[in-house]
């Protein structure tokens, strides 16, 4: 596995070189779009469009799990186009994957045409076939959202890069403390915080983090510009999740590795994916470039019948959409149009009691039958 964990304990300290004494511990909500201002304008905080002490806050705790200048968005696809919008130009061309979160290939069709931009698509576990000449940006997300295939992320990058490509990563679906696509040479990266950054469904939230200066005031010009900001209390609810990231994704990757362990040996479902099983297409990869395999688990029941009835009869599986939250949660993928069987299931694995958790998932599957 490739890089090292941030330290999670220096996470929890990062506020204490800004008090002074008297100064509250925990992260004011700076909840203002004007500042007092007089005389020239350079260097403090001045309109509630261009900065905010509670957005920097949460700025600063992404940049030192990431190891690079980050920029806070008001959700994942606010961070996917600006950086789409910021970087490319009429005339350019975009290689997506084909079998990723669906939501970057609407915008792409509804959209991009209308500027000028090509886009392409390719599947995660074959990425590197047809090499990247003739693309300005190269787009790739591994784990693949829903069906976790994994490309690798080096040759990618040093492929793209040799054909004069910027690539960037989408690190969703294993935040900071599961894979380090910057550190694998990757130039920008870029995150749905909604899911386990943030942890508790109840934010939106996204980021963009690259070492390239250049790059990150592009993506700051395009924030102010377009007006895709957070909120300071979306930002305080994000910087409050950062704290225990790290305890949570420790528990909802351990588990995942168990349950899906038991589901594959268990015979109740026809295909069980995940990159921590020892027999998964992603396994070799994942183990060369993941710190974690992540929380999420694909698995293919019979049909779409005995998937709803999988998930509506389990007692610790919320159905809803996203993932990565403290509650377990399931949802059959079809029902958005990716490209997965009828009774293909994401499991998001939450922070229950993992023992606990299978027995209900296990008598669930066989209520569903």
């Amino acid at each position: 596995m490739h890089d090292k964990t941030p330290d999670a304990g220096r996470l929890q300290h990062l506020r204490r070189a800004h008090l002074a004494k008297g100064d509250p511990v925990p992260l004011p909500i700076t909840l203002a779009s004007t500042f007092h201002l007089p005389g020239e304008p350079g260097g403090v905080h001045h309109y509630g469009r261009t900065d905010n002490p509670t957005w920097e806050a949460a700025e600063e705790a992404l940049a030192f799990l990431e190891g690079a200048a980050c920029v806070a968005f008001p959700s994942g696809m606010a961070a996917i186009s600006a950086v789409i919008f910021a970087l490319l130009k009429s005339g350019d061309r975009l290689l997506l994957p084909s079998d990723g979160y669906y939501t970057p290939r609407v915008l792409a069709e509804r959209f991009l045409a209308g500027f000028g931009i090509a886009v392409d698509y390719r599947p995660t576990r074959s990425f590197l076939d047809g090499g990247f000449d003739g693309y300005r940006m190269v787009y790739i997300e591994t784990p693949s959202n829903p069906g976790l295939d994994v490309c690798d992320i080096r040759a990618v990058a040093d492929a793209a890069h040799a054909a004069g490509a910027i690539v960037v990563a989408d690190n969703t679906t294993m935040t900071p403390f599961g894979q380090r696509p910057l550190a694998l040479g990757v130039d920008i990266l870029l995150s749905a915080d909604t899911k386990a950054p943030n942890g508790h469904s109840d934010v939106l939230f996204g980021h963009v983090a690259s070492a390239d200066e250049s790059i990150i005031a592009a993506i700051r010009q395009w924030r102010t510009l377009s007006g895709a900001i957070p909120g300071p209390f979306e930002a305080w609810l994000l910087h409050r999740g950062l704290e225990t990231l790290e305890l949570r994704f420790d528990r909802m990757c351990s588990s995942a590795q168990a349950i899906a362990e038991r589901l594959a040996s268990s015979g109740l479902a026809g295909e069980v994916r995940y990159p921590g099983l020892p027999g998964d297409p992603s396994h070799a990869l994942a183990s060369r470039q993941m710190l974690r395999y992540g929380s999420l688990i694909g698995l293919t029941l019979a049909g779409a019948e005995q998937a709803e009835a999988f998930i509506d009869g389990c007692a610790l599986l919320q159905p809803a959409t996203s993932f990565g939250s403290v509650h377990s949660s399931a949802e059959r993928r079809a029902r958005w149009g990716d490209a997965v069987a009828p009774g293909f299931v994401r499991l998001s694995i939450g922070c229950e009691p993992t023992q606990e958790l299978w027995e209900a998932i296990d008598s669930a599957l066989r209520a569903a039958g």
